[in-house]
Protein backbone atom coordinates (compact mmCIF):
# COMPACT_ATOMS: atom_id res chain seq x y z
CA UNK A 1 0.00 0.00 0.00
CA UNK A 2 1.15 3.31 -0.76
CA UNK A 3 1.69 5.33 2.06
CA UNK A 4 -0.63 6.06 5.55
CA UNK A 5 -4.15 4.86 5.13
CA UNK A 6 -6.60 7.42 3.74
CA UNK A 7 -9.15 4.93 4.54
CA UNK A 8 -9.38 2.17 7.08
CA UNK A 9 -12.50 -0.08 7.51
CA UNK A 10 -12.62 -2.62 10.55
CA UNK A 11 -15.33 -5.17 11.08
CA UNK A 12 -17.64 -2.79 9.02
CA UNK A 13 -21.29 -4.35 8.86
CA UNK A 14 -24.29 -2.81 7.02
CA UNK A 15 -28.01 -4.56 7.74
CA UNK A 16 -30.94 -3.45 6.18
CA UNK A 17 -34.62 -3.95 7.50
CA UNK A 18 -37.92 -4.19 5.42
CA UNK A 19 -40.67 -5.65 7.52
CA UNK A 20 -39.28 -8.92 8.93
CA UNK A 21 -36.85 -9.57 6.67
CA UNK A 22 -33.37 -8.36 7.58
CA UNK A 23 -30.71 -8.31 4.67
CA UNK A 24 -27.16 -8.74 5.57
CA UNK A 25 -25.52 -5.92 2.45
CA UNK A 26 -22.11 -5.98 4.20
CA UNK A 27 -20.53 -8.55 6.36
CA UNK A 28 -17.14 -8.15 8.61
CA UNK A 29 -15.62 -5.58 5.87
CA UNK A 30 -12.02 -4.86 6.79
CA UNK A 31 -10.33 -2.71 4.30
CA UNK A 32 -7.23 -0.09 3.98
CA UNK A 33 -6.76 2.13 1.25
CA UNK A 34 -3.23 4.42 1.76
CA UNK A 35 -2.71 7.72 0.40
CA UNK A 36 -2.49 8.18 -3.36
CA UNK A 37 -4.07 4.79 -4.25
CA UNK A 38 -6.25 3.88 -7.30
CA UNK A 39 -8.37 1.28 -5.91
CA UNK A 40 -11.37 -0.28 -7.67
CA UNK A 41 -14.12 -2.39 -6.12
CA UNK A 42 -15.74 -5.60 -8.08
CA UNK A 43 -18.69 -7.72 -7.89
CA UNK A 44 -21.98 -8.62 -9.32
CA UNK A 45 -24.82 -7.05 -9.51
CA UNK A 46 -26.47 -6.92 -5.68
CA UNK A 47 -23.11 -7.70 -4.28
CA UNK A 48 -23.09 -5.35 -1.87
CA UNK A 49 -20.25 -2.40 -3.94
CA UNK A 50 -22.33 0.24 -4.03
CA UNK A 51 -23.19 -0.07 -0.45
CA UNK A 52 -20.00 -0.16 0.47
CA UNK A 53 -19.11 3.08 -1.80
CA UNK A 54 -22.02 4.92 0.10
CA UNK A 55 -20.87 4.13 3.75
CA UNK A 56 -17.40 5.43 2.23
CA UNK A 57 -19.08 8.38 0.92
CA UNK A 58 -20.83 9.26 4.52
CA UNK A 59 -24.23 9.00 2.62
CA UNK A 60 -25.02 5.95 5.08
CA UNK A 61 -24.16 4.79 8.60
CA UNK A 62 -22.92 1.41 9.07
CA UNK A 63 -24.84 -1.18 11.55
CA UNK A 64 -21.86 -1.88 13.44
CA UNK A 65 -17.66 -1.44 12.72
CA UNK A 66 -15.22 1.27 12.99
CA UNK A 67 -14.60 3.94 9.65
CA UNK A 68 -11.41 5.83 10.02
CA UNK A 69 -11.42 8.47 7.20
CA UNK A 70 -7.54 10.68 7.06
CA UNK A 71 -7.02 9.44 10.68
CA UNK A 72 -10.82 10.35 12.09
CA UNK A 73 -13.56 8.07 13.55
CA UNK A 74 -16.73 9.22 11.32
CA UNK A 75 -18.89 5.68 11.16
CA UNK A 76 -21.20 7.66 14.19
CA UNK A 77 -21.57 10.80 12.66
CA UNK A 78 -24.91 13.22 13.17
CA UNK A 79 -26.54 14.03 9.54
CA UNK A 80 -25.16 17.27 9.59
CA UNK A 81 -21.55 16.61 10.58
CA UNK A 82 -21.29 13.76 7.73
CA UNK A 83 -22.52 16.35 5.46
CA UNK A 84 -19.81 18.72 6.15
CA UNK A 85 -17.30 16.11 6.44
CA UNK A 86 -18.11 15.29 2.71
CA UNK A 87 -18.65 18.46 1.26
CA UNK A 88 -14.94 19.49 2.59
CA UNK A 89 -12.87 16.30 2.20
CA UNK A 90 -14.83 13.70 -0.47
CA UNK A 91 -15.19 14.55 -4.22
CA UNK A 92 -17.89 12.24 -5.82
CA UNK A 93 -18.45 10.98 -9.51
CA UNK A 94 -21.43 9.36 -9.95
CA UNK A 95 -23.02 7.17 -13.32
CA UNK A 96 -25.29 9.84 -14.53
CA UNK A 97 -23.15 12.92 -14.11
CA UNK A 98 -25.47 14.50 -11.90
CA UNK A 99 -25.19 18.22 -13.41
CA UNK A 100 -28.06 20.59 -12.99
CA UNK A 101 -29.13 21.11 -15.94
CA UNK A 102 -29.92 25.13 -15.64
CA UNK A 103 -26.74 25.81 -14.31
CA UNK A 104 -23.42 27.01 -16.79
CA UNK A 105 -20.69 24.20 -16.40
CA UNK A 106 -18.66 26.68 -14.31
CA UNK A 107 -21.60 26.96 -11.98
CA UNK A 108 -21.90 23.37 -11.92
CA UNK A 109 -18.57 23.06 -10.62
CA UNK A 110 -18.57 25.96 -8.20
CA UNK A 111 -21.70 24.13 -6.50
CA UNK A 112 -20.01 22.28 -3.60
CA UNK A 113 -17.83 25.20 -2.89
CA UNK A 114 -20.41 28.05 -2.69
CA UNK A 115 -22.45 25.82 -0.34
CA UNK A 116 -18.88 25.44 1.90
CA UNK A 117 -18.93 29.55 2.56
CA UNK A 118 -15.76 29.52 0.24
CA UNK A 119 -14.50 33.50 -1.01
CA UNK A 120 -15.50 34.04 -4.54
CA UNK A 121 -12.09 35.00 -5.66
CA UNK A 122 -11.18 31.56 -4.44
CA UNK A 123 -13.66 29.71 -5.97
CA UNK A 124 -13.26 31.48 -9.20
CA UNK A 125 -10.03 30.35 -9.22
CA UNK A 126 -10.46 26.93 -7.82
CA UNK A 127 -13.04 26.33 -10.81
CA UNK A 128 -11.05 27.07 -13.59
CA UNK A 129 -8.37 25.54 -12.33
CA UNK A 130 -10.53 22.05 -12.32
CA UNK A 131 -11.61 22.85 -15.48
CA UNK A 132 -8.16 23.23 -17.45
CA UNK A 133 -7.40 19.95 -15.49
CA UNK A 134 -10.07 17.94 -17.25
CA UNK A 135 -9.64 19.93 -20.22
CA UNK A 136 -12.84 21.51 -20.36
CA UNK A 137 -12.11 25.55 -19.83
CA UNK A 138 -13.69 26.32 -23.45
CA UNK A 139 -17.13 24.76 -22.01
CA UNK A 140 -17.45 26.87 -19.08
CA UNK A 141 -19.96 28.70 -20.15
CA UNK A 142 -21.75 26.18 -21.85
CA UNK A 143 -24.65 24.29 -20.56
CA UNK A 144 -25.06 20.22 -19.33
CA UNK A 145 -27.49 20.18 -22.63
CA UNK A 146 -25.35 21.11 -24.62
CA UNK A 147 -22.56 18.54 -23.74
CA UNK A 148 -21.47 14.99 -24.89
CA UNK A 149 -21.71 12.33 -22.35
CA UNK A 150 -18.17 12.29 -22.01
CA UNK A 151 -17.77 15.92 -21.83
CA UNK A 152 -20.33 15.81 -19.05
CA UNK A 153 -18.16 13.11 -16.96
CA UNK A 154 -15.34 15.76 -18.09
CA UNK A 155 -17.41 18.63 -15.73
CA UNK A 156 -18.53 16.08 -12.84
CA UNK A 157 -14.75 14.77 -12.51
CA UNK A 158 -14.08 18.72 -12.13
CA UNK A 159 -16.55 19.23 -9.87
CA UNK A 160 -15.23 16.36 -7.43
CA UNK A 161 -11.80 18.03 -7.83
CA UNK A 162 -12.48 21.50 -7.12
CA UNK A 163 -12.54 21.18 -3.48
CA UNK A 164 -9.14 19.08 -3.15
CA UNK A 165 -10.62 16.36 -1.72
CA UNK A 166 -8.61 13.41 0.31
CA UNK A 167 -10.21 10.55 -1.75
CA UNK A 168 -12.32 10.54 -5.13
CA UNK A 169 -15.13 8.23 -4.89
CA UNK A 170 -16.59 7.11 -8.64
CA UNK A 171 -19.43 4.73 -8.80
CA UNK A 172 -19.73 3.01 -12.10
CA UNK A 173 -17.78 6.25 -13.59
CA UNK A 174 -17.86 4.62 -17.15
CA UNK A 175 -21.43 3.22 -17.28
CA UNK A 176 -23.15 5.70 -19.45
CA UNK A 177 -20.42 6.36 -21.88
CA UNK A 178 -19.82 4.09 -24.99
CA UNK A 179 -16.22 2.57 -25.06
CA UNK A 180 -14.21 5.43 -26.76
CA UNK A 181 -15.44 8.01 -23.92
CA UNK A 182 -15.44 5.25 -20.97
CA UNK A 183 -11.52 5.06 -22.05
CA UNK A 184 -10.99 8.38 -22.06
CA UNK A 185 -12.69 9.18 -18.46
CA UNK A 186 -9.95 6.09 -17.29
CA UNK A 187 -7.51 8.04 -18.83
CA UNK A 188 -7.96 11.37 -17.09
CA UNK A 189 -8.63 9.29 -13.73
CA UNK A 190 -5.28 7.66 -14.55
CA UNK A 191 -3.37 11.24 -14.79
CA UNK A 192 -5.28 12.61 -11.74
CA UNK A 193 -4.02 9.84 -9.72
CA UNK A 194 -0.77 10.09 -11.42
CA UNK A 195 -0.78 13.62 -10.20
CA UNK A 196 -1.56 12.19 -6.50
CA UNK A 197 -5.07 11.76 -6.29
CA UNK A 198 -6.51 9.29 -3.95
CA UNK A 199 -9.32 7.15 -5.68
CA UNK A 200 -11.79 4.24 -5.02
CA UNK A 201 -13.93 3.28 -8.00
CA UNK A 202 -16.33 0.97 -8.31
CA UNK A 203 -16.68 -1.17 -11.75
CA UNK A 204 -18.47 -4.16 -12.91
CA UNK A 205 -15.99 -3.98 -16.16
CA UNK A 206 -12.92 -5.91 -16.17
CA UNK A 207 -10.86 -4.06 -18.71
CA UNK A 208 -10.60 -1.47 -16.58
CA UNK A 209 -9.14 -3.34 -13.63
CA UNK A 210 -5.66 -2.35 -15.80
CA UNK A 211 -6.20 1.00 -14.96
CA UNK A 212 -6.15 0.47 -10.73
CA UNK A 213 -3.52 -0.52 -8.58
CA UNK A 214 -5.32 -3.09 -6.44
CA UNK A 215 -8.99 -4.83 -7.24
CA UNK A 216 -11.11 -5.93 -4.07
CA UNK A 217 -13.78 -8.65 -5.39
CA UNK A 218 -17.04 -8.59 -2.87
CA UNK A 219 -19.48 -11.31 -3.49
CA UNK A 220 -22.41 -11.35 -1.04
CA UNK A 221 -21.09 -8.62 1.18
CA UNK A 222 -17.56 -10.08 1.80
CA UNK A 223 -14.65 -9.23 0.17
CA UNK A 224 -13.88 -12.43 -1.12
CA UNK A 225 -10.30 -11.63 -2.84
CA UNK A 226 -7.75 -9.22 -4.13
CA UNK A 227 -5.50 -8.56 -6.91
CA UNK A 228 -2.49 -6.13 -7.28
CA UNK A 229 -1.74 -4.35 -10.44
CA UNK A 230 1.93 -2.77 -10.90
CA UNK A 231 1.69 0.67 -12.80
Amino acid sequence: MTGEPIIKLSGLTKVFHTDDVETHALSGIDLEVGKGEFLSISGPSGCGKSTLLSLLGLLDTPTSGLYFLNGNHVENLSFSERARIRNREIGFIFQSFNLIGDLTVAENVDLPLKYRGMPLNERKDRVAAALEKVDMSHRMKHYPSQLSGGQQQRVAVARALAGDPVTLLADEPTGNLDSKNGEAVMELLTSLHAEGSTIVMVTHNPEFFDYTQRVVHVIDGKIVSEDRHSM
